[in-house]
């Protein structure tokens, strides 16, 4: 059966496959399972490459994240970018290929590169249904986010559309119904909550592990050696350090817990108090669904600024890049019974959208007509069974 929606995605960044993920959830959950179809075009074209270049924007953001801003900021500001994205020939034949056999009556991509790759189509003479963005980023957004043009864009919050209208984007095209996440913080979140900070009661400290956060495993220690908290570490695939933490945690007495691999975090986003881990784009959003204020370890330069800009904004949580500054962060927002964590919870509550997959689904569904698109030129090539983006689970972290 083919897809009604066509759900267009890239392996660069976890916020990308994790709002597709999410919004193709959404869509099945409306009209029935086959709705929605993910696909990642660039995966399926070159999955060597594809394989190679993730590595390498992993390396970049982690190993020279000063190399990576600048890179972020040509793609912002070069016209060359345009050219670049024309280079992506087979990227764009698979693309054709998949429309042509899926028809889909609307395609939404949650990675900008697909509007260059559905522009250059539609000027080589193909028809193509209407095609929205789900912009990943908040308020530092790239540019080609909205160069190659949309019939519009879903953004997560009003500062970022208003960051796209002083662009030049039209205001009626931004469409603010927030970031796609799974529907369990929307099922769930009102009837979940990590409880009130007492004497009696210690809080709860979330402590995500990236393996590309210089200090992350230190701090993780150091939150470790206190003894005033409940802890819950995951540290993805990383044996090695489980096995450390592990040995720390037989030494404390408050409940502790040391995860690999997990699929988990919304429902550890829910339970604990506060969450400690870098500014990225899906456990940022994610953490606001939650209601769980994020102390942020790391920023990549680039896109996850203005996640952190956001968070600072709205008076949420704290920047702490040192295993002493988290500590330090943690005990003023514990101290008189969780004074400062409250009001930390209570400014998320106009960023709490954990409803926004199934509203976008909603707008997809109503504005994906009876129109398909067209039999390309060349007719379709043969394609291997389309399956969704080889990515972790939804809420997975490792």
């Amino acid at each position: 059966m083919s897809a009604r929606i066509l759900i267009l995605t890239a392996g660069f960044g976890e916020g990308h496959n994790a709002a597709a993920r999410a919004l193709a959830a959404a869509c099945d959950a409306r009209e029935g399972p086959g709705t929605a179809r993910i696909v990642d075009a660039f995966a399926l074209a070159s999955p060597r490459l594809n394989a190679v270049a993730r590595s390498t924007y992993v390396a970049l953001i982690t190993r020279a994240p000063g190399l990576w801003s600048a890179v972020y900021r040509w793609l912002d500001c070069s016209p060359s970018a345009d050219r670049v994205m024309a280079l992506l020939a087979r990227e764009r034949r698979v693309l054709l290929d998949v429309i042509d056999r899926e028809r889909p009556r609307i395609i939404c991509s949650t990675y900008p590169v697909y509007a260059f790759l559905l522009r250059q189509l539609a000027a080589a003479g193909h028809r193509l249904p209407p095609h929205y963005n789900v912009v990943t980023d908040s308020i530092s957004i790239n540019s080609l986010w909205w160069r190659a043009g949309a019939a519009g864009w879903f953004v997560p919050n009003p500062e970022s559309g208003e960051v796209m209208i002083a662009a030049k984007v039209p205001a009626e095209k931004i469409h603010v119904l927030g970031f796609p996440v799974t529907s369990h913080f929307a099922d769930h979140g009102a009837g979940v909550t990590p409880g009130a900070i007492s004497a009696g009661c210690p809080p709860r400290v979330l402590c995500i592990v990236n393996s590309g956060t210089p200090a992350a495993a230190e701090i993780a220690r150091r939150i470790l050696t206190d003894t005033d908290w409940e802890v819950t570490c995951t540290v993805g695939r990383n044996s090695a350090l489980e096995a450390e933490l592990m040995r720390l945690a037989l030494r404390r007495r408050p409940p502790t817990r040391i995860l690999g691999w997990t699929d988990q975090i919304p429902q550890l986003l829910l339970t604990h108090h506060v969450v400690v881990t870098k500014a990225g784009g899906a456990t940022t959003q994610e953490a606001l669904a939650a209601r769980c204020p994020m102390i942020v370890n790391q920023i990549v330069p680039g896109q996850e600024e203005g996640n952190y800009e956001l968070l600072r904004r709205h008076g949420i949580g704290a920047l702490a890049e040192t295993p002493a500054a988290v500590l330090a962060a943690l005990r003023g927002a514990f101290a008189n019974d969780g004074a400062v964590w409250r009001e930390w919870r209570q400014a998320i509550a106009v960023l709490h959208r954990p409803e926004a997959a199934a509203e976008i689904a909603g707008f997809l569904l109503r504005h994906s007509g009876s129109t398909v698109a067209g039999v390309t030129k060349a007719g379709p090539a043969a394609l291997p069974d389309l399956v969704p983006a080889t990515v972790s689970p939804t809420g997975a972290r490792g």
